[in-house]
């Protein structure tokens, strides 16, 4: 699934979304991570443009730190391995917070995580709890319900939102429940999102009692048959997505102004909800593999009213 705009549309939008521009160089540590999730998580990186100043340099560092845990399960064949790349991370994490800067590993996002560590005082429990998610991934890597997907987006999604939000110099209890939330949310979400890739991921991203409740079978899913079926079990998921999503907008109010653009992927999350009930809820539904344009100028609306 392509979500990159091609070069034409971001001419078309360039008068209309005037995103900070940036320097395509490599050779610098924060530019590796810029291009990281540029090329990983195209969607959040370019929400995470809309930041500014050290809210942005943080926030690629962790964006990118997500990046590196989260592609390893797609990078090795075997668990044992990915428990082993985990474990570097488990210690490159443990260096950063060392105060030493001699025992950080000559990795980019090492480097730039030690910087962002320092000076913003991100927590490092969040961290912990991101390589935790990941790894518990490799031992069971199917979800039983929705309670399930809910506690695994907490510990993968949400924490990255705490992060991000220290990253903006933001540590404050609203604005944590409204990222818990938000994260529940794109969560639910992603595993939609996922389905239609099951046989690529070999993996089932649906809860295994809905699939047993709507007679669902993995075959099915494999083989991306649509079904009425199917479309009520969907419906179920992202019904309690938007309810994570509303609970987290009606926050936005309490959550201070600095940390308001660390939330944006909001609308990336009803964008794609909205869609899917466009078609009925049928996430196999050609409209919804490949990403449309519109939710580039919601996005740049977003940021100019300071909402999410």
């Amino acid at each position: 699934m392509n979500l990159t705009p091609n070069k034409s549309f971001l001419k078309v939008y360039n008068v209309v979304i005037k995103f900070q521009k940036y320097k395509s160089n490599t050779d610098t540590t924060s530019n590796y991570c810029l291009e990281s999730v540029k090329k990983y998580d195209y969607e959040n990186f370019m929400c995470t443009l809309l930041l500014k100043g050290k809210a942005r340099t943080n926030a690629f560092a962790i964006r990118s730190f997500n990046v590196e845990v989260s592609r390893v399960a797609e990078q090795v064949t075997q668990s044992t391995m990915g428990l082993l790349r985990m474990k570097f991370w488990e210690e490159m994490i443990n260096s950063c917070y060392s105060k030493d800067f001699n025992k950080v590993p000559h990795h980019p996002v090492a480097i730039e995580l030690y910087k962002a560590i320092t000076d913003s005082k991100l927590t490092k429990r969040y961290f912990e709890n991101l390589i935790k998610s990941r790894t518990e991934r490799f031992i069971d890597s199917s979800f039983l319900d929705l309670e399930a997907i809910e506690q695994h987006s907490e510990k993968s999604l949400s924490n990255v939102y705490y992060l991000l939000l220290e990253g903006c110099g933001v540590k404050n209890v609203n604005a944590d429940h409204a990222a818990s939330h938000l994260g529940k949310a794109q969560g639910l979400v992603q595993q939609l999102r996922s389905t239609p890739l099951t046989k690529k991921l070999n993996f089932i991203p649906l809860p295994q009692n809905l699939l047993v409740k709507h007679n669902i079978t993995h075959e099915e899913l494999i083989r991306c048959i649509p079904s009425e079926r199917l479309c009520d079990c969907s419906f179920e998921i992202a019904s309690r997505a938007h309810q994570h999503l509303r609970k987290a907008r009606s926050l936005s109010s309490t959550v201070p102004h600095e940390g308001q653009g660390a939330l944006l992927p909001a609308v990336v999350v009803d964008n794609y909800l909205e869609r899917l009930q466009k078609v009925d809820y049928n996430i196999f539904h050609a409209d919804l593999q490949s990403q449309t344009f519109g939710w580039l100028a919601k996005l740049w609306f977003a940021n100019f009213l300071k909402k999410y």
